[in-house]
């Protein structure tokens, strides 16, 4: 059985400055006032990805001079994961980091990020989502109700399950955790997808609630899953990835003065590189968590793969198509995915 290879990866510079200049807009005034913040996150404080969050905040309190304060809430525990996005719109929280999948239907253009197109790691994923935001900015009417600052997305998603899971046939009717587009991905193989956020997997599976979860090997680490399941099957081929938002609301980012808005789009641009190495240095861990355990990686033939591989083709075409009725350049944004992930693709050793 073989395991999966993370291939570290440099993010561009281009992308950074992508990112930076989509994160910014113009507005007048400056002063000295502290302006203090909350931010609520989905991980919990012991997960690499809300750890750097408030480091985030720590670095941004740091470059205004203490200008700006921001208190992190992780682990959901000011709004809860499905309830983030909205929650930042409504001021439950000034700053949220939660999954656009969450909110399925929501973000009807960005839902093509989590697409199964066979990511090759965290770096690429995160790298790709910020370019195709930044490029796309003008036609995310979806994002006018936050300012986005950056996302982040996981390496390929695989199949995790207390039973073996070798050929489509072992597939049928098994009870699938999965969310947003994912749920998609589990009925088109024959699964039956039931939609929780990771905090309430770990229970799922110990219970039986479902036998299987579809998620990125980072994820059996992070949120402790490796502990309730016993087979993983490298469903890397047809990887999708789940984007992560860090947004703020608009009323407090347009009241901050510009140079704290420019302040913190160049804190972005570096926490952007270092949430995708991290993504990959995570995934490195939950592959070694999987060897520790002792826990059986399957890897489908050649054969079983392609079958995997068109049983997953149409959910692309039913994207653009979806988003082109709601008067958004679907067709455009997947074409500009494939490219982007098949050139990532090529681009591994």
């Amino acid at each position: 059985m073989r395991m999966f290879k993370i291939v570290p990866k440099v993010v561009s510079l281009a992308l950074v400055a992508a990112v930076a200049a989509f994160g910014l807009s113009a507005c007048q005034g400056s002063g000295s006032k502290v302006t203090r913040l909350s931010y609520s996150v989905f991980f919990p404080p012991t997960h690499v990805h809300a750890k750097l969050a408030a480091q985030w905040a720590a670095e941004v309190e740091k470059r205004s001079e203490g200008r700006l304060k921001i208190n992190v809430f992780s682990g959901g525990s000011l709004t809860k994961p499905p309830q983030c996005y909205q929650g930042v719109v409504d001021g439950a929280s000034d700053i949220g980091m939660s999954c656009f999948a969450y909110t399925r239907g929501r973000f009807p253009l960005l839902e093509g990020l989590d697409l199964p197109l066979g990511y090759p790691d965290g770096i690429s994923a995160t790298r790709i989502a910020n370019e195709l935001i930044a490029k796309y900015a003008d036609n995310l009417r979806e994002l006018a109700d936050t300012q986005i600052l950056y996302v982040h997305a996981h390496g390929p998603g695989i199949l995790a399950s207390k039973k073996p899971v070798t050929t489509l046939a072992d597939m049928a009717n098994l009870k699938v955790r999965a969310t947003g587009l994912s749920a998609r991905i589990v009925e088109v193989l024959g699964g039956t997808p039931l939609g929780m956020d990771q905090g309430e997997t770990y229970d799922a599976l110990q219970k039986g609630v479902v036998q299987a979860t579809l998620c990125p090997i980072e994820t059996l680490k992070g949120w402790r899953q490796g502990e309730v399941i016993s087979h993983i099957t490298d469903t890397s081929a047809i990887g999708y990835t789940t984007t992560m938002f860090v947004t703020m609301n608009r009323a407090k980012w347009e009241a901050l003065p510009e140079d704290l808005r420019t302040m913190i789009g160049e804190v972005n641009a570096e926490w952007i590189v270092k949430h995708g190495q991290a993504w990959n240095a995570a995934d490195a861990e939950g592959q070694a968590l999987v060897a520790e355990l002792q826990r059986e990686t399957i890897t489908l033939p050649a054969a079983e793969e392609s079958a995997w591989l068109e049983r997953v083709t149409p959910i692309l075409q039913e994207y653009a198509e979806r988003a082109e009725k709601a008067g958004l350049p679907g067709e455009a944004f997947l074409a500009d995915l494939r490219a982007a992930v098949a050139a990532a693709r090529s681009a591994r050793p």
